[in-house]
């Protein structure tokens, strides 16, 4: 029988060799509230200088995703300044045909909304059952019922508040303008200055493969959506064509520049398409039919094809890029929806690059 040996009264316990976890310190917590408060005020001046910086950020973003293609006439001997010329104007030829595609169903449905206020109104007869029934339930539920109207369609006051909530001043438009060709002119200059800013040579080294990485994910990002995006178009209009919906060119050009806007732009082309189908067609489901093949297009799009595509070049959380085009669409509007997506991928990259390997980690599950 083994005897264990008796410790004396009051002797110190050995050290445990368990390893306790890290206590928060003052200074991590007054370093994060420091941190915390440099977020709110940056998110404050951001949203106060709006003019200036949605333009000016807006040209810095698609300036890098532009910048391969300047490289790109560079290597063929066309100057960077001439390059920058012909890029932006290039872009914008597309983007003026694109809109030209838009605006002319839109100017002449806009020249008939109360027409079309009506017709619609007349369409949608069909809920007035339902909303019957819903008044019959809320007054057995002991509802006010008398204040109760009919279905009636909203007024288009929104219009105007929403076409310039939508465009851009024509300073900010030439702001960003003259920005962006400045910008992918002299953007081989900045990328060596912003190198040399730094004395040691890893810390040059890591900030040049911090930018030639935004640079490709970046150009690889605008490339990719785009053709993406031009799919959708396509098979949106294709399926207009067949379904026989009005103007099916402008409405698959109106896919394509929605879709560029992550969740929102396909939702709003699926409420356009069902109100222009309802409007023209005789039934409720002969006007729906494009509108529910956009949803399956949509689904493909957005299941199979971009993540097959784009997964393969940098993984995006779906709750990150969603709380991302939440924070930039309250920060800045329609373009900071667009936005979004390219301000996600710098700020992953940046945390790739800058945080260090030996950093804490979390155990594996």
């Amino acid at each position: 029988m083994r005897v264990l040996p008796v410790e004396a009264p009051g002797s110190p316990l050995p050290d445990s060799k368990v390893e306790q976890p890290p206590v928060i310190r003052r200074a991590e917590v007054v370093a994060f509230a420091l941190v915390a408060l440099l977020v709110i005020c940056v998110a404050v001046v951001l949203y106060a200088a709006k003019a200036f910086f949605l333009p000016v950020v807006t040209a810095f973003v698609v300036g890098t995703m532009l910048s391969p293609a300047a490289g790109w006439l560079e290597r063929h001997r066309i100057p960077r300044a001439v390059s920058a010329v012909l890029i932006v104007a290039a872009a914008g030829a597309a983007a003026a045909f694109i809109v030209g595609l838009i605006s002319s169903p839109l100017m002449e449905w806009s020249t008939r909304l109360p027409e079309l206020g009506s017709l619609l109104r007349d369409k949608l007869h069909i809920f007035d059952r339902p909303l019957a029934l819903w008044q019959q339930l809320q007054g057995t539920l002991g509802g006010d019922t008398a204040s109760a109207a009919p279905f009636q369609m909203p007024k288009f006051e929104w219009v105007q508040p929403t076409l310039e909530f939508l465009s851009p001043t024509f300073t900010e438009f030439l702001l960003f303008l003259a920005t962006l060709i400045l910008f992918i002119a002299s953007w081989k200059d900045l990328r060596r200055g912003l190198i040399m800013t730094f004395a040691d040579h890893a810390a040059r080294l890591r900030t040049l493969r911090i930018l030639n990485e935004i640079e490709l994910q970046l150009g690889g990002y605008l490339l990719t959506v785009t053709a993406i995006n031009l799919g959708v178009g396509a098979a949106t209009g294709i399926i207009c064509a067949i379904t026989g919906m009005p103007n099916p060119a402008g409405l698959g050009a109106l896919a394509t520049v929605l879709n560029f806007f992550p969740i929102i732009g396909p939702v709003a082309m699926f409420a356009i398409l069902t109100v222009v189908g309802v409007i023209a067609f005789s039934t409720l489901g002969a006007g729906l039919i494009a509108a529910l093949a956009f949803v399956g297009v949509t689904f493909l799009e957005g299941h199979f094809v971009t993540p097959t595509i784009i997964g393969r070049r940098l993984e995006l959380n779906a709750l990150a890029v969603f709380m991302a085009l939440a924070f930039w669409t309250w920060l800045w509007g329609p373009m900071g929806g667009f936005l979004s997506s390219p301000l996600l991928i710098v700020a992953l990259i940046l945390k790739e690059h800058l945080l260090p390997v030996d950093s804490p980690q979390l155990p594996q599950d």
